[in-house]
């Protein structure tokens, strides 16, 4: 594996880009797991779909397509949240099969022979270009310049809308903000797990690292390693086995989770016994 990573750019991309990945799965996967925001972030990725299949009809980068998509789709959430009397995740509900309809019916009137999708929805991180690791570190540093120099501001904002409200912090302009780097994340994530298992790399480092901390900043750091862990182990697997990536990333992932889950109830098991010995003493 090492010969190959040092002969083969294809996989130093792939390396790269999950590693720039992962800082997404530890900044705004810590966010989504805390903020309740799964449904709503899920819909913003299958939304993006519509924008992948209008990249294909009007001759640009699907990935720009993409990313045009996710954040008109984020703006229309944060809307409806504030102005419109309806549920974002009734909405999230229906954008979400919207996405995925536009962009089969963008892809199905491009002329010519229809392009192959299955890298879009499915991820294939090995297929991974210059050009996409460059968009998804421009990304990265957005959201990180958004967010490292407000983390106090982003705390208030997360844990106490009263608090913040005091200190002069609007929870709308807030959420237009929050929305909109989700969907950044989003389409930092398509080329690595996919559309449809975007949700998995967003939520599950975040929720193994929440069995074991509730301190946001470690939240932030450990999810990244998980994450680190996730699509590395994913990525070496797949190679290995000549699988599709996206689906060996995520099954890692959940196994992670599940092994997380059981080392923490038997932790709190053995925890009772040394007390309850104790207490006996």
């Amino acid at each position: 594996m090492l010969d190959a990573i040092l002969k083969y750019t294809f996989l130093q991309n792939a390396i790269l880009s999950a590693l720039l990945a992962s800082i997404v799965c530890g900044v705004i996967g810590t966010i989504i797991v805390e903020k309740r925001l799964v449904m709503m972030s899920g819909g913003i990725s299958h939304a993006s779909f519509g924008g992948v299949g209008f990249g294909y009809l009007v001759g640009i980068e699907p990935m720009i397509g993409a990313l045009i998509a996710a954040v008109l789709s984020a703006l229309g959430l944060a809307y409806v949240k504030h102005h419109v009397k309806s549920n974002t995740d009734t909405l999230a509900g229906i954008i979400w099969p919207l996405g995925m309809s536009l962009g089969i019916l963008f892809v199905s009137i491009t002329p010519g022979y229809p392009p192959a999708l299955d890298s879009y929805l499915f991820g294939d991180i090995l297929t991974v270009s210059k050009t996409d690791l460059w968009m998804t570190a421009i990304l990265n540093l957005l959201i990180l310049a958004t967010i490292i120099p407000f983390s106090q501001t982003l705390k208030a904002y997360l844990f106490d809308r009263e608090f913040a409200k005091l200190n002069g912090i609007r929870s709308e302009i807030a959420d237009y903000v929050l929305y909109i780097l989700i969907a950044l994340s989003v389409v930092v994530l398509i080329r690595v797990v996919g559309i449809i298992l975007v949700i998995a790399l967003l939520t599950i480092p975040a929720s193994i690292v929440r069995m074991f901390t509730f301190q946001f900043n470690r939240m932030m750091f450990y999810s990244a390693i998980c994450g680190m862990v996730m699509c590395l182990g994913g990525l070496t697997l797949s190679y290995l086995l000549n699988v599709p990536s996206g689906a060996v990333i995520v099954l890692l992932g959940t196994s992670m989770y599940l092994s997380a889950a059981v080392a923490k109830r038997a932790g709190e098991k053995i925890k009772r016994n040394i007390v309850t010995k104790k207490q006996c003493k």
